[in-house]
């Protein structure tokens, strides 16, 4: 039997690497699904892989990093499937350069914060609407292992530090609900966002990071990542909440 048949899941940043992975997975066991980002021709295309396998799939785009796309993005979900059981918050963007504390940018601050961790708050605000009423849903964060470590630039670990608290905070409220929230956090993975290709990373930061991790041990992939997610979605992880949990192949212990 399908894991995930009969549900409803939206899943942001769904137009490559792990959102994309998630999407084609989901869709495969079962879930109707919601896939979001801002670039709306990238999210047609991975729209389109789902219909050709035989998935359900609304495309909508759309930017976390502000509330009223987030109301929409629920809305419109319930509009089409009438009814929304799992949230996956993937959105996400690193900084340039890995700048640490001392030479971040308001601007990096802003632009990273503001998608990385507000675009999570905005996202979990909308859909909890729904999901206490009905007390029911679970809603799964990705947040990475830089934001266990401290490994990476500042404004990046920041804002995935941050969704640890928050994931912990979501799952206090809404323990007594019927919802459960768990975030987990990857070391690097092959995807887009981490290619660095003609990019000047800052040297100092770069050998803290290669001094504290062993970098000889596999990286994930972006299947890894979302077979990771559909267990935490199912049914099979109805009693755990609360949990962050490390993705890395044992690189930061």
């Amino acid at each position: 039997m399908k894991r995930l048949k009969g549900k409803t899941a939206l899943i942001t940043g769904g137009n490559s690497g792990v959102g994309e992975a998630t999407a084609m997975l989901f869709a495969r066991e079962g879930a109707d699904v919601v896939i979001t980002a801002r670039r709306g021709e990238q999210l047609k295309i991975v729209a389109e892989k789902i219909k050709a396998e035989g998935g359900s799939v609304l495309a909508i785009r759309g930017d976390v990093s502000n509330p009223d796309d987030s109301e929409m993005l629920v809305s419109r979900t319930l509009e089409t499937f009438g009814k929304l059981d799992i949230l996956v918050n993937n959105a996400g963007v690193r900084d340039e350069g890995l700048r640490p504390v001392d030479k971040v940018t308001d601007s990096e601050i802003d632009r990273v914060v503001g998608i990385n961790t507000k675009g999570v708050m905005y996202c979990t605000r909308a859909v909890l609407k729904d999901m206490l009423k009905n007390k029911k849903g679970v809603i799964i964060n990705v947040a990475s292992s830089a934001g266990l470590s401290g490994g990476g630039g500042a404004a990046y670990v920041a804002s995935k530090a941050a969704i640890l608290g928050i994931t912990k905070h979501t799952a206090i409220r809404c323990a007594k609900s019927g919802v459960r929230c768990n975030a987990l956090c990857p070391s690097m993975i092959k995807t887009p966002m981490a290619d660095t290709t003609g990019e000047i990373m800052d040297s100092d930061i770069m050998e803290s990071v290669m001094a504290h991790s062993d970098l000889t041990l596999p990286v994930c992939s972006a299947q890894d990542v979302a077979n990771s997610i559909l267990f935490f979605a199912s049914d099979e992880a109805a009693p755990i909440t609360g949990q962050c949990v490390a993705l890395d192949y044992g690189s930061n212990l």
